[in-house]
């Protein structure tokens, strides 16, 4: 611990946030004080993990005694706080029982439990997340105003302005501050661009090791949270925030690499696409529907998913093929990769990458061969996955192959944790019914 010591005394760090994802990738955990870390036993209630989004505990779905977890530090992941009043660190940690063994229902140990695979055939996978999000004004009401507060010029986007260079340098004193942080905290947040949506921004990631950048996307949004909240600005990564402007995605490119060599094997020698790549995309068609939940995991995640909206309906592929569920870039061989277009960019980064893996290995393994990669738009297709919440939780309890590589006890309690939520949200009555059918049925 000598070294974690000088780091804090090099950094004049007084305390520790220790933090862990829960199931929706909030981050939950304590404050201590930084000399006292490294001798520090740390616990948490396990039920903290298995929380509803609206702050609901869920006890029926721990142990009745309500037990304590293991908090070990991942140590790799320890970064400073750059926006904190004094000097503050921030480590990621990892939760097990008593005995060692890893909470099967921790988002982290979800993704580890996949990556332990891909490890044991010695491949790596090498993952590039996309992430988009709205700044928008502060609402009196419900909702979020659709129009978004430009920070520089301190005017509204009134009118969408897709792609514009100028619209998004309209962003520049929040952005500055967002890049700031994500340089200190070691994200490797890299291109900008505006999007579709008023007021709607994409941040792109750069390429790496999986686990590291899920931490980087658990990270980087409570970093863009923290910067919109210093301009006066809200942000969001709802992935269909209103009603009348694009939804936001995470898009993940992925590939694969072999350990001791970093080829590519998405790849030949004469820079073919090999068979691993054809049988990796199989897997990603036949699995990720079954796999929706962990891309869409609220009720508003499937108002994103519409024909026509920059949005997939659809497990089809194709070569830049931005209407197909699973689009392949045009790269080098070296560069050989898919992209899933389904997650939305309110999926729990861990499960989202978990599950997309999970899908390819699944098709590595039994060397599924996908459908012809489509040449023209694949949005005369039918939906190919559920468009429901309830459809989704159905189609993951019937995935006993899923299961048994994320773990079905995680499959389990988060499946029963998006029940409750989906019940939550049925007791509601909306405001299109009361306007609607109040009078007139």
């Amino acid at each position: 611990m000598k070294d974690l010591s000088n780091w804090f005394s090099e950094r004049g760090i007084s305390r520790v946030e220790c933090l862990i994802p829960d199931m929706a990738g909030t981050a939950r955990g304590k404050r201590v004080a930084s000399a006292s870390l490294a001798n520090a036993e740390l616990r948490f209630p396990l039920v903290g993990l298995v929380q509803s989004i609206s702050g609901d505990c869920q006890q029926q779905l721990v142990p009745a005694t309500d037990p304590d977890m293991c908090l070990l530090a991942d140590y790799a992941s320890l970064r400073p706080l750059p926006w904190a009043s004094e000097p503050t660190a921030q480590l990621i940690y990892d939760c097990h029982h008593e005995n060692g063994a890893p909470i099967p229902q921790a988002p982290r140990n979800v993704l580890k439990r996949v990556l332990a695979q891909y490890q044991a055939l010695g491949l790596q996978p090498v993952v590039a997340p996309e992430m988009e999000f709205y700044l928008t004004a502060p609402s009196a009401g419900p909702g979020l105003s659709p129009a978004a507060p430009g920070g520089r010029h301190g005017r509204c986007e009134t009118r969408r302005q897709p792609y514009s260079l100028d619209a998004a340098d309209a962003f520049s004193p929040v952005l500055d501050d967002i890049y700031r942080y994500c340089h200190a905290q070691g994200i490797g947040a890299a291109a900008v661009l505006h999007e579709v949506g008023r007021g709607q921004l994409e941040i792109n990631l750069d390429h790496g090791d999986a686990l590291d950048l899920a931490d980087q996307v658990f990270l980087f949004k409570r970093t863009v949270h923290e910067a919109a909240r210093q301009h006066g600005l809200i942000a969001t990564f709802m992935a269909k925030p209103m009603a009348d402007d694009a939804g936001s995605a995470m898009h993940i490119h992925q590939s694969l690499i072999r350990q001791q060599t970093g080829q590519n094997v998405f790849s030949l020698a004469d820079g073919s696409a090999s068979p691993t790549f054809f049988h990796y995309i199989g897997g990603l068609q036949r699995y990720l529907p079954q796999a929706m939940l962990l891309f869409a995991p609220y009720v508003n995640s499937f108002r994103r998913l519409a024909p026509f909206s920059a949005a997939p309906i659809n497990v089809a592929w194709g070569y830049d093929n931005r209407s197909c569920g699973l689009r392949v870039p045009n790269s080098p061989p070296a560069a050989r990769r898919v992209e899933n277009r389904l997650p939305g960019v309110d999926a729990n980064p861990y499960l989202a990458l978990a599950a997309t893996l999970a899908c390819g290995l699944l098709g590595i393994r039994q060397e599924i061969q996908p459908d012809a990669a489509r040449q023209d738009s694949a949005y005369d297709l039918p939906y190919a996955f559920p468009r429901t919440l309830g459809g989704a939780i159905t189609a993951l309890q019937n995935s006993h192959d899923l299961a048994e590589l994320l773990g079905s006890e995680f499959v389990s309690s988060y499946c029963a944790l998006k029940k409750v939520e989906d019940d939550e949200f049925n007791r509601i009555v909306t405001p299109w019914e009361l306007e609607n059918l109040l009078e007139n049925v």
